[in-house]
């Protein structure tokens, strides 16, 4: 694709001069003003090899996304509805000559169960996935199961914002997925790199390189306003993959006036009969990952970077500090897996790929606010017209966290009266004072009477 020019990328990753530590130094200074950079001085930062260039770009990675996001993590889980799929992708254990797999598409019953697991935990964010089959992923289907999801709810408790992850569809199509009131729209291209593209998807729909780049404009131009891209880093060489990802956020931010909402940054992980997810072709180690995340974060500082369970806890709790601002958290990756509650055999013969972090939502939690970041379950952007351009500019202009900070603290608040443990509500109670004592002024009482709303018994305080 014309955007993704893969001479010029290998041709900066190559340029000797990219190599330079003070132009290293100079591009850091200059991402200090969260202005994103441009495709070489990425390039320059992910050719970084004196440790102490790198903690300097840490440490900026994380006072960017402190000014645009602040201390959040958004939180978030999904729901896989089937692992069907047409699709013969060498990575994935949903892939269609996967004999061995276990195969399941959810009624809309078991949908419904699987919601109220998850709504009794105090999850409000939900990220529907399914794999791709004609007959089992239709529109009508995804429909009623976005509208069961959405209808479920206990003591309060509800999702209030479903983001989605299908396959590629036409503009007809999305424009009727977007009438069923959706979040964001995600589609990973998995790799740029377009020969490698072929090889992993040997056949199937998904072989179409440009039918999969070309969906989130797709989705754009239905209506939809928030779009997720993501890469799988273990295909092809990170740094190609990642200034390819960084190239792809730019047109859109070209083209439509907004960058993705969402960056996801997925590594290739073991998966049940998947040819090529035991040994990665080109694996990143842990600390080239942590590169990845921060440069994302300098580069496009108004996306949201989400960081999935696929990582293990203790490296988690590390990109958390450079950039990272949502997680999924108790997540399971095989359809019915919420309703059994338990790891199992027949659960590793179902699902996608294996998990690196087991936490449940409340230990995730309980961490996070050890860790100096504050647990936010906040979907009012969505309900209140804060998409697309709008939230974009709130976001480019480092103004949308006057309006999240309250709303964090009061859906959070919200989590600890009805979901939390008593371990982890002496911890986010004092955590939240914390949080209290550091506003003042109008947004400090403004907050304050959302929380003793709260506290009476409201739910879904926001503004």
């Amino acid at each position: 694709m014309e955007f993704i020019n893969e001479s010029y990328i290998f041709t900066l990753l190559n340029d000797e001069k990219l190599k330079s530590s003070e132009f290293q130094k100079e591009t850091i200074q200059k991402s200090k003003e969260a202005k994103g950079l441009s495709l070489k001085e990425c390039a320059a930062l992910l050719n970084i090899t004196d440790p102490e260039i790198l903690e300097e770009m840490f440490l900026t990675a994380r006072q960017v996304k402190e000014k645009i996001y602040g201390n959040r993590l958004v939180l978030f889980a999904p729901l896989y509805i089937t692992n069907l799929c047409i699709n013969n992708c060498l990575y994935c254990a949903f892939r269609r000559d996967n004999k061995e797999l276990k195969r399941k598409t959810l009624t809309i019953d078991e949908i419904r169960e699987e919601t109220e697991f998850l709504v009794r935990q105090g999850q409000k964010r939900v990220l529907l996935v399914c794999g791709e089959h004609p007959k089992k992923t239709g529109l009508e289907f995804i429909g009623e199961a976005i509208k069961t999801i959405y209808g479920v709810k206990i003591n309060g408790g509800n999702i209030r914002r479903l983001n989605v992850n299908t396959a590629p569809m036409s503009i007809d199509d999305f424009k009727t997925l977007k009438s069923f009131g959706i979040g964001t729209y995600q589609c990973f291209q998995e790799t740029y790199h377009y020969r490698t593209y072929l090889k992993m998807h040997p056949n199937g729909p998904k072989r179409d390189y440009a039918w999969r780049i070309y969906s989130v404009e797709r989705a754009l131009q239905a209506g939809i306003d928030d779009v997720g891209i993501g890469a799988l880093f273990g295909l092809t060489d990170y740094k190609f993959e990642t200034l390819a990802l960084l190239s792809h956020a730019f047109n859109l931010d070209e083209r439509f006036g907004i960058g993705p909402h969402t960056i996801s940054v997925p590594r290739l992980e073991p998966a049940f009969n998947a040819p090529l997810s035991q040994k990665p072709p080109f694996a990143v180690d842990d600390a080239s990952f942590k590169k990845i995340v921060a440069l994302i974060r300098l580069a496009a500082p108004y996306t949201g970077i989400i960081l999935s369970t696929r990582e293990r806890a203790e490296l988690r709790r590390e990109i958390f500090k450079v950039g990272v601002s949502q997680i999924s958290a108790g997540s399971r990756t095989s359809p019915g897996a919420y309703k059994e509650s338990q790891e199992s055999l027949e659960e590793f013969e179902m699902e996608q790929f294996q998990l690196g972090d087991h936490r449940t939502l409340d230990e995730v939690v309980r961490d996070c606010c050890a860790l100096g970041f504050m647990p936010s379950f906040c979907t009012a952007c969505y309900r209140s017209e804060r998409t697309g351009d709008r939230f974009m500019e709130l976001a480019k202009t480092g103004n949308i966290g006057k309006i999240c900070v309250p709303n964090a603290i009061a859906t959070f608040k919200e989590y600890i009266n009805d979901f939390a443990s008593e371990e982890t509500k002496k911890v986010a109670n004092d955590f939240i004072e914390k949080e209290l004592n550091e506003l003042s002024g109008t947004t400090k009482l403004k907050t304050e009477k959302m929380i003793d709303r709260v506290n009476r018994g409201e739910r879904d305080v926001f503004f």
